[in-house]
């Protein structure tokens, strides 16, 4: 197994503790990283006609200029990060809800011997579970998943391990990984990177379905 993966899946693994003991199995063909067309609707009525009227609040949309390029490798560029962003922003999504879920859950616990334990636990259950996916990553798609994982949740992957395993498992994770190319410090700051702001109008358009 590529050593990266490790770092990659561990970051995975830190916000995965479910927040249910027996939901364990998730339908990975059910994640999607489309967002709803619409934000929600509600109904008025016209209190002299008695007229009911629904109204549907839509979705900021965001309208990018078409993609042009200086050359057939920036092209091949674009469409490979493409390929790489629709891989992996579903499971960013899906560590960004399941975060939520768990840290309420976890303070359900009186002794940080049961947090612990129960996070072990887990950990190995959910490394079972997911190894096969991850081990399919490709070295770009980890360091993607870590930066959309950022863009997720507003917290990079180290601070959720951090949070999680504890300041030193973090580090050593951390210093595991810069060994493989692998920054789990890594921020996501598509207004001043340009790589980043690729990654961002992709995510957009996929997130609105035009990818």
């Amino acid at each position: 197994m590529k050593h990266w993966l490790v770092v990659i899946f561990l970051a995975f693994v830190a916000v995965q503790v479910a927040a249910q003991n027996e939901a364990l199995t998730i339908d990975e063909s059910q994640l999607s990283p489309i967002r709803s067309v619409y934000h929600g609707m509600y109904h008025d009525i016209d209190p002299l006609t008695g007229d009911t009227t629904m109204w549907i609040v839509m979705n900021p949309i965001i309208v990018y200029p078409n993609e042009r390029f200086r050359n057939k490798k920036d092209e091949e560029f674009y469409w490979k990060t493409v390929r790489d962003v629709k891989k992996t922003l579903p499971y960013a999504k899906l560590i960004n809800r399941t975060l939520q879920e768990t840290y309420e859950y976890l303070q359900t616990f009186e002794t940080k011997k049961e947090k612990d334990a129960y996070l072990k636990k887990f950990e190995k259950q959910l490394y079972a579970q997911y190894k096969p996916i991850m081990k399919k990553f490709t070295k770009n798609q980890g360091k993607i998943m870590i930066k959309l994982v950022n863009r997720e949740t507003n917290q990079n992957s180290y601070n959720i391990v951090k949070a999680f395993m504890g300041t030193f498992r973090a580090g050593f994770w951390q210093t595991f990984g810069r060994f493989f190319g692998v920054n789990l410090k890594a921020e996501y700051r598509p207004q001043k990177d340009k790589n980043d702001a690729l990654i961002e109008r992709i995510c957009v358009r996929v997130e609105q379905g035009l990818l």
